[in-house]
């Protein structure tokens, strides 16, 4: 199982510290198994002392080393602390942030090339979702374009942009169908992301296909996220 906390915009470098240690002395006293991945803002990053199966990632960081991209990092700064898993593809840098698929794409060959773990996002707005089933799948392969797929350090998190932050969360059978289409196609590691909750995990854990959870807002106190790795320990 692998379980993923992006933080967005929330939390200090003081409060991501707490959570960072207080998770994963959990993870050591309980056994945990689980891949545990914390994506906390840039500005909290940090040399983190965690157990193997628990990383800190970067929610975002420009495809350069260093450069002239005003409010970017790059890996100089990643690789100060360490860093070597990174989000690419996340919705609300499609849709908000305006990153095209060309883009996205550049971003994830040269994260490829040095090896970083991706966790790459997929998914539909509302009103392709309307659209059906056939129409929903052909959205989101068109966010396929020029990655590849193939990738041995690849996650893939499909995340249907109208159930992020909205308390909206896709039916099972939604989530079933997706995830069955997208793993048939593209066999790797899929998350589900969109309204993942404490009460609501593991019941979306258990949905065939789906090998974890990526969570925002649910996951930003420590206790509702130790509470999260604990309702979904064991499968």
């Amino acid at each position: 199982m692998i379980i993923a906390s992006n933080f967005k915009t929330n939390h200090t470098r003081q409060s991501t510290a707490l959570f960072v240690n207080e998770v994963n002395d959990y993870i050591k006293k309980n056994n945990i198994s689980s891949e545990v991945f914390v994506f906390p803002t840039a500005t909290s990053l940090d040399s983190f002392e965690v157990v193997s199966n628990f990383s800190i990632g970067a929610q975002n960081a420009y495809p350069i080393v260093t450069g002239s991209f005003t409010g970017e990092i790059g890996t100089s700064q990643l690789d100060e602390f360490g860093i070597k898993t990174i989000l690419i593809g996340h919705s609300e840098r499609r849709h908000i942030l305006g990153e095209t698929q060309n883009k996205i794409a550049k971003k994830y060959d040269f994260y490829k090339e040095l090896g970083y773990k991706i966790i790459y996002c997929i998914g539909e707005p509302l009103e392709v979702k309307n659209k059906g089933l056939d129409q929903t799948l052909e959205y989101i392969y068109e966010q396929f374009n020029e990655i590849d797929t193939k990738y041995e350090n690849l996650i893939l998190a499909y995340e249907p942009v109208w159930a992020i932050g909205t308390g909206v969360t896709a039916t099972n059978d939604d989530i079933e169908n997706i995830h069955r289409a997208i793993k048939e196609k593209f066999p790797k590691p899929l998350l589900y992301g969109g309204s993942v909750k404490v009460e609501n995990v593991r019941e979306i854990c258990q949905i065939p296909n789906v090998d974890g959870a990526l969570i925002g807002t649910a996951s930003w106190k420590t206790e509702d996220f130790i509470q999260i790795l604990e309702n979904t320990k064991d499968l």
